[in-house]
């Protein structure tokens, strides 16, 4: 395929998969932008003023950081890892594999997908927050690139998981036993300084904390850890993902009759 070709399968591709959730958005935009709604609600309003200050800020914004990050992160998995079992269950992956669309063509058209849904939903859940706080970002460019990298991760995640699921119950079980208790350990709800030595020291093991962290840097000018060892870790893992993903893609593995 040339050039020309390849750009129209890619765009075909986005446009397939955005349509996808655009058209269910009662059931893909509407549940996140209430379920973090009502987090506001409670963790930040009812909550919040008993808890006081959280690393000189007020409860509220210090914890919408990590809710938009939470929302952006689940969306983005979620709508990968949906779609592409989706595709795969019906048959239609092993129809573009033996197509002459490039593999990364097909990659990149599902990681697009993820990143414009969990991108859609963080810009609704941040027009949200402006109804509970004042919102003044310090550092644009780190807000913006951390949300974007986070975004791809998650949907190369989502692809991987979709890849190796067997049934439709298997799309579920890394985000319930995995996903879940990374995002809400990764410092979304309390400063990793109200941990133990040792416990700070297992948290930073957990790649949400850096995700976390960094996006919180680029709202409100703090962060738990050392923005630059969040860009190097987000980077890996994005690389290593999407090598990974190509990779499975390319072998066919669990992808092939």
């Amino acid at each position: 395929m040339g050039i020309r070709e390849q750009w129209i399968a890619y765009v075909t591709l986005v446009v397939k998969e955005v349509r996808r959730f655009t058209r269910i958005w009662l059931q893909t935009l509407l549940p996140p932008a209430i379920t973090i709604a009502l987090y506001f609600v409670i963790f930040g309003t009812l909550i919040g003023p008993r808890i006081g200050q959280m690393s000189g800020f007020n409860y509220m914004e210090f914890v919408v950081p990590g809710l938009i990050m939470l929302a952006v992160i689940t969306n983005s998995f979620g709508n990968v890892v949906s779609s592409f079992f989706g595709n795969k269950f019906a048959g239609n992956i092993e129809e573009m594999l033996v197509s002459p669309m490039p593999n990364y063509i097909i990659l990149l058209g599902f990681l697009t997908g993820g990143v414009a849904r969990g991108l859609t939903v963080g810009v609704i859940v941040t027009l949200l927050s402006l109804f509970f706080t004042d919102l003044n970002i310090q550092h644009p460019l780190v807000t913006v690139s951390v949300v974007i990298l986070t975004s791809i991760l998650f949907s190369l995640a989502g692809l991987v998981n979709a890849i190796y699921a067997e049934n439709f119950d298997d799309i579920s079980i890394i985000p319930t036993f995995v996903l879940t208790p990374l995002t809400y350990l990764g410092g979304v709800f309390y400063s990793m300084s109200l941990l133990p030595e040792f416990w700070q020291g297992v948290s930073k093991l957990n790649p949400v904390l850096y995700m976390v962290n960094a996006f919180r840097y680029g709202f409100l000018g703090i962060s738990d850890i050392e923005i630059s060892w969040a860009f190097t870790m987000l980077t890996g893992f994005v690389v290593a993902l999407f090598v990974f993903a190509l990779y499975l893609l390319k072998t066919g593995k669990n992808l092939r009759a």
